[in-house]
């Protein structure tokens, strides 16, 4: 299973049979004249779309059916939104979600494995990349981080308590819980740098808006990510809204983003790190507007095909001893927080890698 990732500007998709036309109009900059690519719609999860491109009907119609969730974003890569099909009438699985949601303790042990499993990943990023290159600053760091997760181990969620509306971090465990994620993130980012071949002028992570050039690339990175683990959590049958790190707010996904945090590192960052270091993409590849910086659309779409690459990746499932994709992991984190949730396992860890 795969994503369709749709980037070009006028395209207009309609259903033919079992597969979808993608009819593509002429690039006079590119040369091209107008195309169209069949694509079988048995192979796709999801369809992404950027920006002005069309889908008829009868092609929406035929991707909800099959369970296909098309998903919506601006050309610039901002999310806007999603369709999918109706949601997993596993009841049951979201009361209990909601249950602990309310049970501070409970929610609050989520909440901490969520950023342990975080920190945890970026530190092995450190110590992979620092195997060769043996900086003072990537040991530091790396060092720093275990110091925070050690810190974050000695939190009790048996004292946690239900914070303040007006002031949800004065004075409680999420309050000390988010300060050691800040600390650890800024420490981690403080030698992100390092990690890149070249001078890329990244100093910090810059969000809204990217700053330079590799925050863009992290920021466009993190906004797939959060599609496709937005997807997991509609086919386990979470309630996406319903979050335990991220708070819950209209609209806000923070179910996925709660389960995202861990693999932040290891499918962005490290997709990020290959394109920068084997010269896949170079600083050529961006353009500025009002200090905000953004990918060309051919870059853009060399970024989306090794995104897609690292999703397809395999590795062994630490928790069920056998290969699977990045893709599927995602989805198997969800099940396994919604086993949590019911009380079928005694405990629940994220994927960390060494």
């Amino acid at each position: 299973m795969s994503t369709l990732y749709l980037t070009e500007q006028g395209a207009r998709v309609r259903k033919d049979g079992d597969t979808l036309i993608v009819q593509l109009p002429a690039n006079e900059k590119a040369n091209l004249p107008k195309r169209q690519v069949r694509v079988p719609m048995l192979k796709l999860e999801q369809v992404v779309l950027f920006g002005n491109i069309q889908l008829t009907t009868r092609a929406i119609t035929a991707l909800l059916e099959q369970g296909v969730e098309v998903c919506y974003c601006t050309a610039r890569g901002r999310y806007l939104g999603r369709l999918n099909g109706p949601m997993s009438k596993n009841s049951f699985l979201r009361i209990a979600q909601h249950r602990v949601h309310a049970d501070p303790p409970r929610a609050f042990t989520l909440a901490k494995t969520f950023v342990w499993g975080k920190l945890a990943n970026m530190r092995a990023m450190l110590l992979r990349a620092n195997r060769k290159r043996q900086e003072e600053a990537l040991a530091q760091a790396a060092a720093s981080i275990k110091n925070i997760m050690n810190q974050i181990n000695v939190l009790d969620p048996a004292q946690a308590r239900v914070p303040h509306p007006s002031q949800p971090q004065k004075d409680s465990h999420y309050g000390a819980l988010l300060g050691l994620e800040g600390a650890g993130t800024a420490q981690y980012f403080r030698v992100f740098a390092h990690l890149l071949k070249g001078d890329w002028h990244f100093h910090k992570r810059q969000r809204r808006p990217p700053k330079d050039p590799t925050n863009a690339l992290l920021s466009f990175g993190y906004t797939l990510l959060t599609n496709q683990t937005a997807s997991a959590v509609n086919i386990v049958g979470l309630d996406p809204f319903i979050g335990y790190l991220h708070s819950s707010q209209y609209g806000k996904p923070a179910m996925a983003l709660d389960i995202m945090e861990p693999y932040r590192p290891l499918i962005v960052d490290s997709t990020v790190i290959t394109l920068i270091n084997n010269g896949m993409i170079t600083p050529d590849d961006f353009t500025e507007t009002l200090g905000a910086w953004q990918l060309t659309p051919k870059a853009r779409r060399v970024f989306l095909e090794k995104f897609e690459a690292r999703l397809n990746t395999e590795l062994l499932h630490p928790a069920f001893g056998y290969k699977a994709t990045y893709r599927r992991c995602l989805e198997l984190e969800a099940r396994l927080i919604g086993k949590w949730l019911m009380n079928e396992i005694p405990r629940y860890r994220p994927l960390v890698v060494r």
